[in-house]
C-alpha cells in the first residue's frame, strides 16, 4: 500500500484528476448555491476568501461559499457568528457545499482533498514545535481531526489528530477519511459555530495562569 513520501506524488495526481472531474460535475450545484447566497444576503460577495498558511507555512487564499451575513452589528450590538449564519449558509455547511470552491485550491496545488484543515495565519506563533508539523503536508478540505469531532473537540486533540495523520499518511488512510467524511456529511454531525475559543486567545489565557 502506498504510504509516506512514496505516496505523496501519487496523491497529488489523484487530487488534480478528481478535483477537475468534481468541478465539472458540481458546477450546477455551485451555480444554484451562488444564487441562493445572493438571495439570502445581497450585500456581500458570493465567495469568502481568506489568507491561510499551507504546506511549509506558505500563505495562500482559501475559497469557500459565504455562509454569513456581511453585517456584524444590529441595533448597536455586535452579532455572534451563530447569529450571522444565514439559513442558506447553515444548509451549505451541513451539506459541505460551502467547501466546493476549494476544488480550485486543489487544482492549483495549494490544497488536497485530505489533510489538516488550513487555519488562521494569526495562529502560527502559537503552535508548539510538534504542532507545527501539521504544515509538513498540504492542508485538506477534510481531515482526520474533522472526522473525529470537528468543532466538538479542543485544540490539543485537533493537533494530536493532525500529527497522527502526518505521521501515517497513506492511500488507505485517505480512503478511510473520505468514507468517514461522506458518512458524517449525510449524518449531518458536528456542525457547530462558536464551539471553541480562538487558539491565540486560549493560549494567551493559559500563559497568564
Amino acid at each position: 500500500m502506498l504510504k509516506g513520501d512514496t505516496y505523496l506524488p501519487v496523491k497529488r495526481v489523484l487530487d488534480f484528476v478528481f478535483a477537475f472531474i468534481l468541478l465539472i460535475i458540481t458546477s450546477p450545484i455551485m451555480i444554484l448555491a451562488s444564487v441562493a447566497i445572493k438571495l439570502a444576503d445581497q450585500k456581500g460577495p458570493i465567495l469568502f476568501s481568506q489568507d491561510r498558511p499551507g504546506k511549509n507555512m506558505e500563505i495562500f487564499k482559501v475559497n469557500k461559499f459565504r455562509t454569513m451575513m456581511v453585517d456584524t452589528e444590529r441595533d448597536g450590538r455586535k452579532l455572534t457568528d451563530k447569529e450571522r449564519l444565514t439559513k442558506v449558509g447553515l444548509i451549505l455547511r451541513k451539506t459541505s457545499i460551502d467547501e466546493l470552491p476549494q476544488l480550485l485550491n486543489i487544482l492549483k496545488g495549494e490544497m488536497s482533498f485530505i489533510g489538516p484543515r488550513p487555519l488562521l495565519v494569526k495562529y502560527l506563533p502559537y503552535y508548539s514545535e510538534e504542532e507545527i508539523r501539521r504544515h509538513n503536508v498540504l492542508p485538506g478540505i477534510s481531515g482526520w481531526a474533522q472526522v473525529n469531532g470537528r468543532n466538538a473537540i479542543g485544540w490539543e486533540q485537533k493537533f494530536k489528530l493532525d500529527i497522527e495523520y502526518v505521521e501515517n499518511i497513506s492511500l488507505f488512510f485517505d480512503i478511510k477519511i473520505i468514507f468517514l467524511t461522506v458518512y458524517k456529511t449525510f449524518k449531518r454531525s458536528n456542525i457547530e459555530v462558536d464551539s471553541i475559543p480562538d487558539l491565540d486567545a486560549e493560549r494567551k489565557q493559559v500563559a497568564k495562569v
